[in-house]
């Protein structure tokens, strides 16, 4: 186990993990994204799918050792973070209600 890409990584999934839930539960989105995204809680959603997929990654591309289950570990880690960040550009294109509304 390498332990100098273990460490780094896991903390990034914990970050990436922790404005997710702000997303979910409060609509909170980091202030650098906050006009870019339409709809915080399908965003925060692909955010935790991408933390979720990185610590996937980390547990079969580092501490497994069987080499098939590491290869397929990897590759549904991979897919993963696609989908995750599939979801996060969802997020960008996607909801966000209209303030008043009604025609002109």
């Amino acid at each position: 186990m390498k332990l100098y890409l273990v460490a780094p990584l896991v903390l990034v999934a914990l970050l990436i993990a922790a404005s997710g839930v702000a997303a979910v539960t409060r609509g909170w989105v980091l202030p650098v994204n906050r006009r870019h995204i339409r709809s915080p809680r399908l965003y925060g959603s692909g955010q935790l799918v991408t933390a979720f997929a990185l610590c996937w990654q980390v547990v079969f591309g580092l501490v497994i050792s069987d080499s098939a289950t590491r290869l397929w570990g990897a590759l549904t880690g991979g897919a993963m973070l696609v989908g995750g960040l599939v979801v996060m550009l969802a997020g960008q294109f996607t909801g966000g209600g209209q303030q008043g509304g009604g025609a002109l």
